[in-house]
Order: structure tokens, then sequence, then C-alpha cells
């Protein structure tokens, strides 16, 4: 924990935003939780508990939660972005003239902007290029935070000062935090691995096998290296915590919201019946459409991203895809340290 509290705000009331709130509480640190919804708010305050994300959840005293944007920034250090991506261009626009010269602004967001193809971080730069910016991101389900399960997470930033205040910031007994420089690397690996989470939760609910599972969660992590350091990430980064690590948490675990919808889309249903079901957003639909579209433009080979597109805006059958996938994995190896096959 810092020797000095920081005023945090963070801008986001879904599960992650909550956890992250909770641990800062936790720390000594003066925290607002922002969320749109003042009944959410009165109930967090009063209640502790955040009903609608993270039902059940006993949620430390002090957490303070508002739907008044601007109350919340009032006077913070850091400022953690935890809105989905379809919401950060807006949510910048409305703070920007809040946020004081030098503030940490954080995105803990796992998602692309369409409109250019962006990362949060790169957002945040254009948007608040007085801020001092940097990327939260790494294996990290929101419930187990929330319950205090022993869990890594990385901050990205060329900013060495930012990533040690971050760190005094969150570090407790059960949350370690641990430091990057490659910002870019990190919040990628954050964003392509919601595809993958997606296509193994179809391949759970069409009763694969682990041999299946290995396959899908290897060549995914060539594709997600290729795809990066064409992009101008390190391939290394890939093999950590933020790459890896939360490949192998999202695309294995039923509290991932991206491994739900891909299940119920195993299970039969449309997308817009998966996503509809889940009740909160999942990054990875977006980013599948994202993706598979520069890896055309650019030549990258990715059959798993351009495959569960086909599935899911084409309306190819699952079936026949997972034939294509293996007719054409025979040429290609699972080399991905160099970002190649």
């Amino acid at each position: 924990m810092t020797q000095q509290p920081e005023v945090a705000a963070v801008l986001g009331g879904g599960s992650f935003g909550t956890a992250i709130a909770s641990i800062l509480v936790q720390n000594g640190h003066q925290v607002r939780l922002w969320v749109r919804d003042p009944e959410t708010a009165a109930v967090i305050n009063n209640e502790r508990e955040n009903p609608r994300y993270l039902p059940g959840t006993e949620l430390p005293e002090g957490m303070q939660a508002s739907e008044d944007l601007i109350e919340c920034l009032t006077g913070a250090t850091m400022v953690f972005m935890a809105v989905p991506s379809k919401a950060f261009m807006e949510v910048l626009d409305q703070a920007r003239d809040h946020i004081p010269e030098g503030t940490l602004a954080i995105s803990c967001t796992k998602g692309i902007h369409a409109d250019g193809f962006l990362l949060m971080s790169q957002l945040l730069q254009r948007e608040w290029p007085h801020t001092r910016v940097g990327v939260l991101s790494g294996p990290n389900l929101a419930r187990e935070i929330a319950e205090r399960k022993f869990t890594g997470t990385v901050i990205a930033s060329a900013d060495a000062e930012l990533c040690k205040r971050v760190q005094d910031a969150l570090s407790c007994d059960y949350f370690r935090v641990y430091d990057s420089s490659d910002m870019f690397g990190v919040e990628l690996g954050g964003a392509l691995k919601n595809i993958y989470a997606i296509a193994t939760g179809m391949a759970a609910a069409v009763g694969v096998g682990d041999n299946t599972h290995g396959l899908l969660i290897t060549r995914s992590l060539a594709e997600m290296s290729r795809f990066a350091v064409q992009m101008g990430a390190s391939p290394l980064t890939f093999l950590g915590l933020a790459g890896v690590g939360d490949l192998i948490v999202t695309a294995s675990s039923s509290l991932s919201r991206n491994y739900r919808v891909g299940y119920q889309i195993g299970q039969g249903k449309s997308l817009d019946e998966a996503v509809a079901a889940l009740g909160q957003t999942a990054e990875g639909v977006n980013t599948v459409r994202l993706v598979a579209e520069r890896a055309r433009q650019q030549g990258i080979y990715m059959p798993l991203a351009t495959g569960l597109y086909a599935i899911l805006f084409e309306g190819q059958p699952l079936e026949q895809v997972i034939a294509g996938l293996m007719r054409g994995e025979h040429n290609h190896d699972v080399e991905f340290t160099m970002g190649g096959d």
C-alpha cells in the first residue's frame, strides 16, 4: 500500500470496475465508483452489494458509488477506465475537462475501437493527451477478485513511476501486480484472447475432448502472437501473464463472459440470443469482427479468428468451419515465439 493514499476514480460499475474499487478501498485509498444508474449507486452505498454484476458478494465498508461523473472525478489523482469499449469515447468526451494535467489514466477495458482500429490506451493518449497512460490486464475474473482469491495482474506503461504507483495502490495479500513496459502488447493480449474464449466455449458446448481444448488454446496463442507482432508488439509478452495466462483462464472458465457467449452459441442459440442471455458486455464479439477484417487486409494467417467470424456473422455451420480448420492446419506448425508459423 502507498505511504500517501491516492484519490481514485473508477469509471464503470460493472464487475471488474467494482472489484478494482473494492481493492482500492481495502488498501485505504479514497475511492469513488461511477455508475450510470442512481439506483445501483444507492444499493452499493447502502447495502454494500452490486446486485447486477456481483450478486451475493459483500463490498467493503467505505465503498462510495455515484451516478455523478464530475463528483467522482473531483480531486482524483488516478482514474481507472472500466467502461465497455463501445462507451469508452463517450465517457472520455464527458470527462475530458475535469481531468487535471498529470493524472494517471489506467485502461482496464479489453476491447478495440472500430474507428481506426485503436486500442483503449491509444484513445486515452489521443483524447486526454495531458494525462499519463497505462493499461491493467491479466487473468482477472472479477468475481474471483471480489471473493479475494489469489490473482495476478499486469500494469503496463513506458512510465515507470506510473507502474510503481499503481502497484502500490492495488497490491495486497490476494492481488499481485507485475509491471511491463510493453503497453501495446499487454493490451493486445487482453483484447485478442476474448476471440478465442468464444471459440473454446463453442467447442465445449459441442462436446470436444481435452485434446481438442489443448489444440485450440495452443493455436489461439499462435494466432494472437502472430497478429500482435505484425502490429508491433513483443512476442515475449504473450508468454507471460497478460498473454498465455489470460488466454488460459478466459478460454477455460464458465466465469468468462466470452466463454459463456460461445457456449450458448454452441448449444444452438443465435449470437443475439447469446448476448442477450449474458446481460453484460462480451468484448470478444466486436473484436472478432475487427480482427478478422484487419487480418484479411494485411494477409495475416488467422484461421481460428476468420472461422469464428464466418460462424458468427456469415451463418456458416460450426461443423463445416471445424472441418475446414482441420484440413488447413497440417501445413502450419505451432511456433509462435517469433510471431509466425
